[in-house]
């Protein structure tokens, strides 16, 4: 199962705010043995949000969406997603009962007497969302996102909202409680070493021919050319789930710079 992330809204790709799903995200999957496939960052365009959920919707894997799934103007996720599913927008009911039961804490709070016959539309907005979407709970505000199933089998698009506070617990909630059967079944290995004074052009038909010899191993190339303990340097190692396989590659790889007469420094295990 691979995992997948969209990060939505103008205010990170102008630098206006500062990405931090992405690394916290990376660090939720890692602590239940899982790892991130892919990551998408798209403004709030409704024609390109809709082309990254449509991906997202076909690709069978499980797909984290953060942000613009509020009720403002510039929010289009919901609406992007109706597109994408070709389904048609609505009130879910249990949204519907969360929002009324936040709109009550709040006016608790304020000392005040909530009218349930007031109009609460904008409010309630939030919880419209394609028909037969799933909501995900929200311990912070109460407020849900929701998920729809994709196309392919086992596939899903998790929507959450931006503000870390909300989206983090929520796709705590979703790794927990929707995919706990695949916790520590997805463990990467890694062995590398740090090649001193070689080009990556002279490596390169060497890595080519470990991952011909296994197929289930990548080869990776990190170059370095300010390190201020080791210089200019590379990275070099080898990844792969099934353990056996990633030692026996990472041999061949030892064995082929012994036969360059590359220096070779510290080794790294991950």
């Amino acid at each position: 199962m691979r995992t997948g992330l969209i990060i939505v809204g103008d205010e990170i790709l102008s630098g206006r705010r500062e990405d931090k799903h992405l690394s916290k995200v990376i660090q939720l999957l890692a602590d239940r043995g899982m790892v991130l496939s892919w990551v998408r960052y798209c403004g709030d365009d409704p024609s390109q949000l809709v082309a990254d959920l449509t991906y997202a919707m076909n690709s069978g894997d499980v797909v984290f969406s953060c942000g613009g799934i509020g009720a403002t103007p510039d929010d289009h996720t919901r609406q992007s997603a109706a597109a994408a599913w070709g389904l048609p927008l609505q009130l879910h009911p249990q949204a519907r009962e969360l929002i009324m039961e936040r709109m009550r804490d709040l006016a608790s709070e304020r000392g005040e007497l909530f009218d349930a016959g007031a109009d609460h539309s904008h409010r309630l907005n939030m919880g419209v969302f394609p028909r037969g979407a799933n909501v995900i709970p929200n311990p912070y505000n109460k407020i849900p996102g929701f998920w729809l199933p994709g196309r392919q089998e086992d596939g899903a698009t998790y929507f959450v909202p931006g503000f870390p506070v909300m989206a983090w617990p929520m796709i705590e909630w979703v790794l927990d409680n929707q995919y706990a059967h695949l916790h520590h079944t997805q463990r990467v290995h890694e062995r590398s070493v740090i090649v001193l004074g070689a080009m990556e052009s002279t490596l390169t038909p060497l890595m080519l021919a470990i991952e011909a010899a296994f197929p289930t191993v990548k080869v990776f190339s990190l170059p370095s050319v300010d390190h201020p303990v080791l210089g200019r340097h590379i990275d070099l190692g080898v990844k792969g789930r099934d353990l056996e396989s990633v030692l026996a590659a990472h041999a061949m790889l030892g064995e082929g710079l012994l036969s360059l007469g590359i220096v070779i420094g510290p080794e790294k295990v991950q």
